[in-house]
């Protein structure tokens, strides 16, 4: 059985522990830091195995120097030079073998042109999605374009709806609050508001989500909704969901 635990690293970032539950040798997601991981390592007497990386962001990769010299893991990432360490350089369509599932390399280019995703049609479905989807949010464009994002949210809309959704930030409620404005009738967006509001006043991630989560309270993931589309016209253009997306993201970043 393939369990998963966060590690809380710098200030909201997840680095995500995969383990088989009759293994000491372990697999970990996005390392912004070191000293979580070691600390958890070295208290629970773990083997670090592999490191998956999504995005050369510095808090999704600044533990990796660290990481490696003290325990020379399988590093599978993006095939970009810029990030020291990638020992296994994959992109769209490749399949790699991480803790006894077979993961498949999907390209989601947006937040940044490098980025990919992993997922497992496992039991449970998994995706580990680092800054591309968030619980109730997308990431924020710093190199790709709307059209790029747009079609890496629809991808992963097509995705099984229990598929547990591993996001790289604690992020979900800022995105609910601006849910609750983008998507005004949505009921189910006031629920997960108070869910989430709990669930952090006793400092409880929010994460994981699922894709079917995700596509009843996602404003990103529900463009043709009259709701979204009403309250987005207030903002910009809405004349299709691309252009309900891109207004949607530019009225995030003011939010």
């Amino acid at each position: 059985m393939l369990s998963v635990t966060p590690i809380p690293a710098l200030s909201d970032n997840y680095i995500w522990l995969l383990r088989q539950d009759v293994s000491h040798g372990v697999c970990i997601v996005d390392p912004g830091e070191a000293a979580p991981v070691i600390d958890l390592l070295e208290r629970e007497s773990l083997t670090l195995e592999t490191i998956l990386i999504t995005h050369h962001h510095p808090d999704h990769t600044d533990g990796l120097d660290e990481l490696i010299k003290r325990y020379s893991p399988r590093v599978i990432g993006p095939d970009n030079p810029s990030i020291k360490g990638i020992s296994d350089p994959v992109g769209e369509g490749d399949e790699i073998r991480v803790m006894g599932r077979l993961f498949e390399v999907m390209a989601t280019p947006g937040h940044t042109l490098d980025h990919i995703s992993f997922f497992t049609a496992g039991i449970p479905p998994l995706l580990f999605c680092g800054d591309t989807l968030f619980c109730a949010g997308c990431g924020r464009l710093f190199e790709g374009t709307p059209e790029q994002m747009h079609a890496a949210l629809k991808r992963f809309a097509t995705l099984p709806e229990d598929t547990l959704v591993f996001a790289g930030h604690e992020y979900t409620q800022a995105n609910l609050r601006f849910a609750r404005e983008a998507d005004p009738e949505n009921e189910d967006v006031k629920y997960a508001l108070q869910e989430c509001d709990k669930a952090r006043s006793l400092e409880r991630p929010t994460l994981p989500s699922t894709i079917g989560r995700e596509l009843n309270i996602n404003p990103y993931l529900r463009l043709s909704s009259s709701s979204v589309r009403q309250a987005a016209g207030n903002e910009g253009p809405t004349d299709d969901d691309l252009a309900t997306f891109t207004t949607l993201r530019e009225w995030k970043n003011r939010f």
